[in-house]
């Protein structure tokens, strides 16, 4: 594999600065999106200076108007919207599961409930204004892909605000609110601006690029 790379304009206080700044896009829906955070990771734990790397989680929504589903799993889905053979779609599944396996991830997609991510990604900026975040997208991917978890239900999102110390509470409240919509809508906008058509989508220090769930070495060489 080879990294897409693209340049943004240079943010100088970043330039002066003693760390790097590493943007993700990403979906909660998004199996590559779980693949490639792992990757990410394995990378930054071989990175002689991986205490100087701050993330920050970007929200990105594959299909915006998708409707919650949980009559349905994911293989059924798309070959409804593709018109594709189900065992076809099975098949491309049990490849994308054992690219997960490979990292050390269970992939469920019998499991996954078919819903919309709106709500899981106003999670993740609540978690980031409680130093949170990415406690919150691990614990989001989970839910999806391994525990078969409704991501778009609210009492699911406030188990999950209380496992990471938030609060049930707290996240019952957001939820309830317009809060952290437009921060959603704000990530996505600003994608299709620098041309992030698919997750995930990395930037490095507000430069540099790699898209996709590169492997581990291709995100090394990067940092």
């Amino acid at each position: 594999m080879t990294a897409n790379s693209k340049q943004r304009p240079i943010n100088l206080s970043l330039v002066f600065s003693n760390f790097m700044k590493v943007e993700i896009w990403s979906d909660i829906i998004c199996p590559f999106c779980y693949i490639g955070k792992r990757r990410f990771e394995h990378a930054l734990s071989l990175f002689p200076q991986a205490d100087k790397v701050q993330i920050e989680w970007k929200s990105f929504q594959l299909d915006p108007e998708s409707t919650t589903n949980t009559s349905q799993n994911y293989a059924q889905v798309l070959a409804e919207k593709k018109n594709m053979p189900l065992l076809q779609v099975r098949e491309m599944f049990a490849n994308v599961a054992e690219m997960g396996r490979d990292e050390g991830l269970r992939l469920d997609f019998d499991k996954a409930i078919v819903a919309n991510s709106l709500q899981a990604h106003r999670f993740t900026y609540l978690a980031k204004a409680h130093g949170k975040q990415n406690e919150a997208e691990e614990l989001l991917f989970k839910a999806h892909f391994t525990d078969g978890k409704n991501i778009d239900d609210t009492e699911v999102l406030a188990q999950l605000g209380e496992k990471i110390g938030i609060g049930a509470t707290a996240v019952r409240k957001m939820l309830a609110s317009e809060a952290y919509i437009s921060d959603v809508q704000r990530d996505q906008y600003e994608a299709y601006q620098i041309g992030v058509r698919g997750v995930p989508f990395f930037v490095f220090n507000n430069k540099y690029a790699i898209s996709g769930a590169q492997e581990s070495r291709v995100f090394l060489s990067a940092l």
